[in-house]
């Protein structure tokens, strides 16, 4: 529900392609073609024109480093489309990722081929298992064999002889070794699900145990004459998680021993483990209501587990970071650095290995967004954050052992704050050289190339100061909105084009409101509604956002937090408010106020027009949560606590108890092959509505998913759509 947040197509793959590494021109998000550092850090490489090519953006020299002609397969006229690649540790062997396919959200499974460099010979792993069946291969450390998942188990390969070992044999749909569930991958990004140890000898890896987790079915009536049952094994909020246990295998001899984390395993969560040492494993254990996280030894040879740190929230524990794989240790691995909320602010710790000693690194009365990278040789460590203006990004930095001996130290900021809006960083390994990208509401996006720790680009004619170019046709303002509940609320106007504001224009609200992103960040297409086929500034509408606290801006635990078992109250209340006093301006029609969003910002949609008529007419709401018992268990009762010790929280949380409420214009617009948020949500509502005599427009989209962008035609016939009923029932134009 929470990552599906459109705001505009030019901002949404702007902010993939960032978290992906695709921050090239040459490359876009569709490609999913991914960029990978040298080991020295000062150089990328990338696929270009069917060649691998290393680029130094020190001077922007390129150099091919396996031509084309070598990702031909014997006997094969097509060279393959590599579309990810991994070198061996010495670099005599690339690994080829080709022909991939979706796994839910990413296109995670496919084959795999290797190509060794010194041979110039091709050639493909997995041979005899399921074709386009292989995921997360990669090399050992000692380049011996390559470990990937098939079928739902984990094979070794030997790299030179082709020898295939299954190290796994239990492995079925519901019984999941190396990879996860539905629910793991949407709620804790968790995907990879196995590591090699250091000594090439052993594989951990995480086994979900789904066989009691129900299964929701969805129906497939399009792609043959009789329907198909798709099953999804989705634990509902109330529902027990599946259990979840990390054993580890040994190449030898397949004997897997597995991990005695303490527990009831249908009710905790393991969403992090990395190899700490050669015989040790560390993993972060989360209970089921996600308020307590603790770090754990586990020992590989026998098993034994032993806490070692703890948090604990009266809301939830905040995930550590967004890429749940990696471990930042520092200092030779005495020490590692870690991010928690646990005083008030989202703030970066150093933590012994031990967890004894805890040093908090990043003090101050302000939130960290993202730990971007650690310079140990320059004793820096490098994370985005905003500390005035939580719609706005910076860089800054700290040290990660404070010379100044006892006394606290202040956040540096990296580069210049000239540029207000938002800076975000991709930074190689070693902090040598970092890629800068700027926007803000009027400036278009524009990058350079820097070195660090100096912070200067590498060309001055490449540099953003020099390619800066304002939108002069865009009129938006940031606003401060203090409401009736006196919460001071972030939000945007755009205005319409040729602006009068001695006339009357009709407003339209743009929402999400749920914890996983909010709509109000000052960056370039922000402002724009991408479902709308023309120009709703010409056409004379205009838009609004407002950031209701539960969103996870960057203004401190309490507001994030704010929203527990609260969620379809507080946040929905913000909201209403902040437009109320939006609409005591002269110039907005309060007789043509709309508001729409997708997802979660569906489910505001519905919250608004249901429990505040009397401020909108007219709502467009695409793939709703209806009913928050039918989302799945890990994100709904992070926010909500469990259904089984606080219902009446969720019955008034859900926007289907208001359905009685509805008096204006609304469209309804659900893909019946909605994984993520299930078109029964929709199918439930049309019942609420139907029994209470509403009327409402509806459209289901068959088979299509969360997206709504699948088969030809479906994003023309969506836009139309939405433009339509939006110029009908909120008609464009001043008066």
């Amino acid at each position: 529900m929470k990552k599906l947040l459109f705001i505009n197509m030019k901002s949404v793959v702007s902010y993939f392609l960032i978290v992906v590494f695709v921050i090239f021109n040459q490359f876009s998000f569709a490609q999913k073609r991914v960029v990978k550092w040298t080991k020295d850090g000062v150089a990328y490489m990338k696929m270009e024109e069917g060649n691998l090519v290393k680029v130094d953006p020190r001077n922007d020299q390129q150099k091919i480093i396996v031509k084309k002609e070598s990702f031909f397969p014997t006997g094969s006229s097509i060279a393959l489309d590599v579309e990810s690649f991994d070198f061996n540790a010495d670099n005599t062997k690339l690994l080829l990722f080709v022909n991939s396919a979706k796994v839910w959200r990413y296109n995670t499974r496919g084959d795999y081929w290797v190509l060794d460099l010194v041979k110039n010979k091709l050639h493909q792993l997995g041979k005899g298992l399921t074709a386009q069946s292989l995921l997360f291969a990669k090399f050992s450390p000692d380049s011996k064999n390559v470990a990937y998942v098939s079928d739902h188990n984990i094979f070794s390969e030997d790299v030179n002889t082709g020898i295939i070992h299954k190290l796994t044999t239990d492995g079925t749909r519901k019984l999941i070794n190396g990879t996860f569930d539905w629910v793991y991958e949407e709620e804790f990004g968790c995907r990879d699900g196995f590591r090699w140890s250091a000594d090439s000898r052993q594989i951990a890896f995480w086994q979900v145990d789904a066989t009691k987790t129900r299964d929701f079915y969805m129906l497939n009536s399009t792609d043959s004459v009789y329907s198909k049952i798709i099953p999804v094994e989705y634990p509902k909020a109330g529902e027990s998680p599946s259990p979840v246990r990390i054993g580890v295998v040994s190449l030898s001899n397949s004997m897997v021993k597995w991990m005695k984390i303490e527990g009831d395993s249908r009710q905790h969560y393991l969403p992090r483990m990395e190899w700490s040492d050669a015989n040790e494993l560390i993993v972060q254990q989360l209970d089921r209501k996600q308020q307590e996280s603790k770090l754990i030894y586990c020992n590989t040879i026998d098993g034994n587990a032993k806490s070692f740190w703890a948090e604990n929230d009266d809301a939830w524990v905040d995930l550590n970071a967004e890429d749940p794989s990696g471990w930042n240790w520092v200092n030779n691995k005495q020490d590692f650095l870690w991010i928690s909320e646990k005083d008030g602010w989202r703030h970066i710790y150093k933590i012994s290995k031990d967890g004894k000693n805890i040093t908090l690194i990043t003090p101050g009365d302000y939130d960290i967004g993202q730990l971007k990278a650690v310079d140990e040789v320059n004793n820096y460590v490098y994370f985005t954050a905003s500390p005035n203006n939580a719609t706005q990004l910076y860089l800054y930095r700290v040290h990660i052992n404070n010379s100044k001996s006892g006394k606290e130290e202040v956040a540096e900021l990296v580069g210049s704050n000239k540029l207000k809006g938002t800076h975000n960083y991709i930074i190689s390994p070693n902090a040598k050289i970092a890629h800068h990208v700027f926007s803000n509401y009027n400036t278009p996006e524009v990058s350079e190339w820097m070195s660090l720790p100096d912070a200067r680009p590498f060309s001055s004619d490449k540099s953003i100061a020099k390619n800066i170019k304002i939108d002069t046709s865009i009129h938006v303002e940031y606003i401060k909105v203090q409401t009736f509940d006196n919460i001071l609320l972030d939000a945007w106007i755009n205005k319409p084009k040729n602006f009068n504001p001695n006339k009357k224009y009709p407003l339209v609200f743009y929402v999400y409101g749920e914890s996983g992103a909010s709509t109000v960040e000052d960056v370039y297409g922000n402002h724009d509604n991408f479902l709308y086929n023309g120009s709703m500034t010409d056409d004379g509408y205009i838009q609004v956002a407002i950031d209701n606290r539960g969103t996870p801006s960057l203004r401190g635990a309490a507001w994030r937090k704010s929203i527990y078992r609260r969620n379809g109250q507080i946040n929905i209340r913000d909201m209403a408010m902040g437009i109320k006093k939006i609409l005591e301006n002269p110039y907005i029609d309060k007789e043509r106020v709309a508001v729409w969003g997708w997802s979660g910002g569906g489910s505001s949609t519905l919250h608004l027009l249901f429990q505040f008529p009397e401020l909108f007419q007219t709502g467009i709401s695409i793939a709703p949560v209806t009913n928050l018992l039918y989302y799945d268990n890990i994100y709904t009762e992070r926010y909500m606590g469990l259904p089984q010790e606080n219902m009446e929280d969720y019955i008034k949380g859900s926007a289907i108890n208001y359905a009685k409420n509805l008096k204006g214009n609304l469209l309804l617009v659900h893909g019946s092959g909605d994984d993520n948020v299930h078109y029964s949500n929709s199918e439930a509502l049309l019942s609420e509505l139907i029994k209470y005599n509403k009327q409402f427009q509806f459209m289901e989209y068959p088979n299509r998913t969360h997206s709504i962008r699948e088969g030809v035609g479906t994003s023309v016939h969506l836009s139309t759509l939405y433009s339509n009923y939006l110029r009908a029932n909120c008609p464009p134009g001043a008066k």
